[in-house]
C-alpha cells in the first residue's frame, strides 16, 4: 500500500508538472498569437501587408511550427506564428533572401510574386533565363529578383547558361551584348569577362542602375554574395556608395569598361545575331542579356511646367542642397526618404501625396516622417496633387482648392514606367502573374 501510494505520488507529481508546462506553453502560444494578430492588423492598415514582389508562403497543412523560418529571415516581422502554424505578417517587406525557404525542414514554405488580386507583369523567363526570343536572356529586377545578391546571382547563372550555346561560327561583332549595369549586370559582366567572352556592356544611365539612383545615405540591406573575379563579398548592411565602389574596384582590376550614358534604342534579330542601335552607334551580337530592371524610365505626371530644370526623380547629393524651398511629390519610401535627408540640410520641405494617409512604406520610414512633421522639419500636404510648376512656385490643388508655395526644386517620385514597349519591339512577350510561385520544393 506504501508503494502504491508512492508511486501515485510520483506519477501525479509527473502528471502535474507536465499539465503545468502545457498550460503555461498554451497560454505562451495564445499571448504570441494576439501579438502576430496585431502586427497583421497594423500591417493591413499600413499597407503592407499583401505583397506584389517576391514573398514567402506557407502551407499550413506541411508548418510543424519550428519556428526555423522566423530564425532564418534577416528581416524582422515577415513571419510570424499564429495559432500553431507560421504565417505572413509583413510579407511586402520580404527582399526574397529565400532564407525562410531553405531553413523549413519540412519543405512547407515556397516564395511567389504577386496575389491573387494584385498581379506583376513579367517576362516569360525559362529555367535558363532565356526569353520566348532565342538568344536574348533576362535577369535581376526585371525578371523578378530585385535584392542585389539574387540578382548578381541571375546575371552570373545567365552568362553561364549562354556561355553553352554561343556559336563561334555564326556572325556578331561581340559574343554578348549585356544591357545595363545593375546588380544583374555587373555580375554578368564580370562572369562574361571570367568565361573569357567578347562583350560589351551598355547602361543608359550612372553605373550600378537603380542602386545608384538610392538616397546617398540608403542602407542597401544585402548578404554575403559571390561576386566573380573577386569572392565573397561578406557584407549585411553597406551603405550605396560602398558597394558602389567595390564594383568599381573590381571592374577596374579585370579591365572592364562599361559604356555609360549609352541608350539602347533597337534590338533587331537577323539570320544568327542581333544588330543592337544605341544612342551612340550600331553594334552586331551573337547573344543579347537584358538586366535593365523594371522601372525603365521615371513616370510623369504629366503636368504643366514639368519640363523645368528645377524638377529631378531622384536625389542624388542631399547635402548639396541648401537653403532651398522644396517640394516632394509622392507617398513611397523614396519620396519619404528624400523628404527626411533633404530637410535634415536645413531646407523647407514640402511633401504633397494624393492620399489621406502613407500606404506601403516602410515602418522605420513612416516612424521618420512623423517625427519629421511633427517637429516640424517637414510640412504634410495630403489629399493634394501638383497641378502645375512655375519658375518660383508651385501650385497644388488641395481638397478642391488651388494653394501656391513658395518652390526652388521639385523631386517627383510617382515610380517607374516598364519599358514595356521597348520589350515588345523586341519581341519579348510579357504575361502578369498572380501569386505565382517562382520556388517551391
Amino acid at each position: 500500500m506504501e508503494v502504491l501510494l508512492e508511486k501515485i505520488i510520483v506519477y501525479g507529481s509527473v502528471a502535474l508538472l507536465f499539465f503545468t508546462i502545457l498550460f503555461y506553453y498554451l497560454r505562451k502560444q495564445k499571448k504570441d498569437s494576439k501579438i502576430v494578430e496585431e502586427k497583421i492588423r497594423i500591417a493591413k492598415e499600413l499597407g503592407i501587408h499583401e505583397p506584389v514582389t517576391l514573398h514567402p508562403v506557407v502551407d499550413v497543412n506541411s508548418c510543424i511550427q519550428s519556428g526555423a523560418c522566423i530564425s532564418a529571415c534577416p528581416e524582422k516581422d515577415i513571419l510570424g506564428i499564429k495559432d500553431g502554424k507560421a504565417i505572413a505578417i509583413n510579407a511586402s517587406r520580404c527582399v526574397g533572401h529565400s532564407a525562410c525557404f531553405n531553413a523549413c525542414p519540412v519543405g512547407a514554405i515556397s516564395l511567389h510574386i504577386g496575389t491573387e488580386t494584385r498581379g506583376v507583369e513579367l517576362p516569360h523567363v525559362t529555367p535558363n533565363f532565356e526569353s520566348n526570343v532565342e538568344g536574348v536572356y533576362i535577369a535581376g529586377e526585371m525578371g523578378g529578383m530585385g535584392l542585389i545578391k539574387n540578382a548578381v546571382e541571375q546575371g552570373k547563372q545567365a552568362v553561364e547558361n549562354l556561355s553553352k550555346t554561343i556559336n563561334k561560327n555564326s556572325n556578331g561583332e561581340y559574343d554578348l551584348i549585356i544591357v545595363g549595369s545593375g546588380p544583374a549586370g555587373i555580375g554578368a559582366s564580370l562572369q562574361a569577362k571570367k568565361n573569357k567572352l567578347k562583350f560589351l556592356t551598355l547602361e543608359q544611365d550612372s553605373l550600378g542602375g537603380t542602386v545608384f539612383s538610392f538616397p546617398r545615405a540608403k542602407i542597401v540591406m544585402t548578404s554575403p554574395m559571390d561576386l566573380p573575379l573577386f569572392g565573397k563579398m561578406k557584407l549585411v548592411e553597406t551603405s550605396k556608395r560602398e558597394l558602389l565602389e567595390i564594383w568599381e574596384k573590381v571592374l577596374n582590376n579585370n579591365d572592364i569598361i562599361i559604356n555609360l550614358n549609352e541608350k539602347v534604342e533597337e534590338i533587331n534579330k537577323t539570320d544568327n545575331s542581333f544588330s543592337v542601335i544605341s544612342s551612340e552607334g550600331k553594334y552586331s551580337a551573337k547573344k543579347i542579356l537584358l538586366a535593365i530592371g523594371r522601372r525603365g524610365t521615371p513616370r510623369k505626371l504629366g503636368v504643366a511646367g514639368e519640363e523645368k530644370e528645377k524638377v529631378a526623380y531622384r536625389l542624388i547629393e542631399p547635402e548639396f542642397i541648401k537653403n532651398k524651398n522644396v517640394v516632394v511629390v509622392g507617398g513611397g519610401d523614396s519620396a519619404v526618404e528624400a523628404a527626411v535627408q533633404i530637410a535634415a540640410e536645413g531646407n523647407s520641405v514640402t511633401i504633397s501625396y494624393r492620399k489621406d494617409k502613407f500606404s506601403r512604406i516602410k515602418p522605420k520610414n513612416l516612424e521618420n516622417i512623423n517625427k519629421a512633421a511633427d517637429s516640424g522639419a517637414v510640412k504634410l500636404i495630403l489629399n493634394s496633387n501638383l497641378i502645375e510648376i512655375k519658375d518660383n512656385c508651385v501650385d497644388l490643388e488641395v481638397d478642391g482648392n488651388r494653394e501656391t508655395l513658395n518652390n526652388d526644386l521639385v523631386y517627383i517620385f510617382a515610380g517607374g514606367e516598364l519599358p514595356t514597349q521597348f520589350l515588345n519591339k523586341v519581341g519579348i512577350k510579357i504575361t502578369k502573374k498572380y501569386g505565382d510561385a517562382i520556388l517551391k520544393n
